[in-house]
C-alpha cells in the first residue's frame, strides 16, 4: 500500500491544483479543514502532511501541533500566502515543520520536498522497526543467558 500526502486547505481551487498536479507521483489525500484531515489521518496511512497556515477555526501550526503525539513520524510542511516571520517560529518550534514554503508553490520545488519527506518518513518507520526487532533479540538473549546462568 502507498504511503499517502494528505493536503489541508479551505480554498477548494488550491485542493483541486495540487491533487492536478500530484496525482500521477503520489498517493494524493485532500481535505478542506483541520476537522476532515484528521479524519483522513485516522483512516490512512499519510507520510507527509502539508497544510495551508490561514484557515478558520484551527491554523495549520494548530493542527500540525494537536497531531504531534498521535502521528509523531509524520513529516509536515506548512504552506501560507504570507511571509510572517512569527508564523514561521511557531511552525518550527510548535508543529515541528520540516518545511515551511510561500504560496503559491512551484510545482518541481514542492515535488522534490515531498519526495524527500517521504523518504524521511520511511527511514523513520524502518528505524523505529530496527529498534523493535532489536529490543526483541535482546529479551531473547537475555532469557537465554539466564537460563543457563
Amino acid at each position: 500500500m502507498a504511503i499517502g500526502v494528505l493536503y489541508i486547505d479551505d480554498e477548494i481551487n488550491n485542493l483541486n491544483s495540487f491533487k492536478a498536479a500530484f496525482r500521477r507521483d503520489f498517493d494524493i489525500f485532500t481535505a478542506i479543514s483541520a476537522k476532515e484531515g484528521r479524519k483522513i489521518l485516522d483512516s490512512q496511512e499519510i507520510g507527509v502532511i502539508i497544510t495551508d497556515q490561514r484557515m478558520p477555526v484551527m491554523t495549520g501550526i494548530e493542527f500540525l501541533e494537536s497531531i504531534l503525539t498521535i502521528y509523531p513520524d509524520t513529516i509536515r510542511i506548512l504552506l501560507t500566502g504570507f511571509s510572517d516571520i512569527n508564523a514561521v517560529m511557531d511552525a518550527i518550534n510548535r508543529g515541528q515543520v520540516y518545511k515551511y514554503m510561500v504560496k503559491p508553490w512551484q510545482n518541481d520545488e514542492l515535488k522534490m520536498y515531498i519526495e524527500n519527506a517521504l523518504e524521511l518518513y520511511n527511514l523513520r518507520k524502518e528505524n523505529k522497526d530496527l529498534a523493535r526487532k532489536l529490543q526483541i533479540a535482546c529479551a531473547e538473549l537475555d532469557a537465554i543467558g539466564k537460563s543457563r546462568g
